[in-house]
């Protein structure tokens, strides 16, 4: 089986970062376009690119196919492989002797008056196909290989991704915390007046400093994790110092996908199920291999003898054969039948596996995607709006801080669980891609299922 061989253009898609959204090199601009704009603005996917060049998932993806060592162990690995099957394509060798006999013995046979030369030549006459099948399975490791190498990337390409995915969750909290600063900003500003006018205790202005604290706290922590999470994007490729300040990418982006029974007809383009078909071919190879044993070899030998007393020469021809070939071979093949009989088992447990963590990413994308939209239509809008009336209230000296700044934290909160419920979403869809290799487009981005 083939796997499909835009693995890389299905990982990029998990995420909707294309390489459109990636600004002029020459110029960039501290307030480039929002990440992840191919398909449209969205309302909150304004991430300005904090100095510095962008980078993208198909950066990050080409760097890990050029430079990543378990990637190119593979090529190490072919070598060996196919050094092994030029070594079992060999026939076996002709052995060539000499005998010396009838020497420095004793009375008529002391010295060599009476030592008679043999030449020989010797060899194996294999019989049962044994070089074919020999042949047939270093070349099914060798096959074998290649749907290793493309799981192990796809694997790569995965984690890529979700590191990839750790940055823009940080960049976006980093905005998050930004927006909380500047809510509270205006309420201290608004209790500083207040206060001034005598309309609210010291209290009210004090409160409200503490949590334009605390907002200033939630930045900078979001500006060390946002570190940590690109030194570690990074180091998947082997760089100490990340060579980019931020990167491209819209969590918001959710795009249709199918239901889970659907997608489980794709589950076939999955590396570990493919692998088992090249470990079917290796098996049977094995016991193709343990099926020549059963016919044993033929041990030949000719020569030349001299006879020393009278010079003459003789022709000698040798055949041996080892007896109970077939019994001695039964158990290897008893054996290598078995094993087949257990990869098929092994590949319906696997399958099974599969399917079970394919349903759940399907269902916790669904739930993910229908959260963020959910909170984006139904709750954000009447918070805005509740926001701007509370702002207005509390400076008309209509409410207390405490009334407000419940409010400004519950907009904060509602804003973090859309963006967790964005990111659980992203990191399921790039679960399922590498289950069923197939790329989503998000052309689309209503979840499955949900109300619009």
């Amino acid at each position: 089986m083939r796997l499909r061989p835009t693995a890389l253009a299905v990982l990029t898609a998990a995420l909707c970062f294309s390489a459109q959204a990636r600004p002029p090199v020459a110029a960039p601009s501290p307030a480039a376009a929002p990440p992840g704009a191919q398909a449209g603005t969205h309302a909150e996917a304004g991430a300005a690119v904090r100095g510095g060049s962008v980078f993208t998932l198909d950066d990050a993806f080409g760097r890990i196919q050029d430079s990543h060592p378990d990637l190119r162990l593979f090529g190490n690995q072919r070598s060996v492989l196919e050094a092994e099957r030029d070594i079992a394509a060999q026939k076996p060798a002709y052995v060539a002797g000499v005998s010396f006999d009838n020497a420095l013995g004793t009375g008529a046979l002391s010295g060599v008056k009476a030592a008679e030369l043999t030449l020989t030549l010797a060899s194996v006459f294999e019989r049962g196909g044994k070089l074919d099948a020999r042949r047939t399975f270093a070349q099914s490791n060798i096959d074998a290989l290649a749907v290793d190498r493309e799981g192990r990337r796809l694997d790569l390409l995965a984690e890529t991704a979700r590191r990839y995915l750790a940055v823009v969750a940080e960049q976006r909290r980093i905005d998050l915390a930004e927006f909380d600063i500047a809510q509270r900003k205006r309420a201290v500003a608004a209790a500083r007046v207040r206060l001034e006018a005598g309309a609210s205790p010291e209290s009210g202005l004090l409160t409200a400093q503490a949590q334009l604290a605390r907002a200033e706290l939630d930045r900078s922590r979001a500006q060390r994790a946002l570190l940590a999470a690109r030194q570690f994007l990074a180091a998947l490729w082997g760089e100490r110092d990340p060579g980019f300040a931020s990167v491209a990418g819209d969590p918001f982006a959710l795009p249709q996908i199918q239901e889970a029974t659907a997608l489980a007809s794709l589950l076939e383009r999955n590396p570990e199920l493919a692998r088992f078909v090249d470990q079917r071919r290796i098996a049977e190879a094995r016991v193709r291999l343990a099926q020549t044993q059963s016919k044993a070899d033929v041990d030949w030998q000719v020569g030349l003898r001299r006879q020393q007393e009278n010079g003459d020469f003789g022709f000698i021809a040798s055949v041996s054969m080892p007896l109970g070939a077939a019994a001695r071979a039964e158990p290897g093949i008893r054996g290598a039948q078995a094993q087949v009989a257990m990869l098929e088992t092994e590949r319906e447990a696997k399958g099974l596996a599969l399917y079970s963590t394919l349903v759940e990413a399907q269902g916790r994308y669904v739930v993910g995607a229908l959260e963020t939209q959910r909170l984006k239509q139904d709750v954000l809008p009447r918070l805005e709006r509740a926001e701007k009336a509370a702002e207005y209230a509390y400076r008309a000296g209509a409410i207390s801080y405490l009334e407000l700044a419940l409010l400004q934290a519950e907009s904060v909160a509602v804003r973090r669980q859309r963006l967790d419920a964005a990111l659980d979403a992203q990191l399921a869809l790039i679960e399922i891609q590498r289950l069923t290799g197939e790329p989503f487009l998000a052309a689309n981005t209503a979840p499955a299922g949900a109300t619009p």
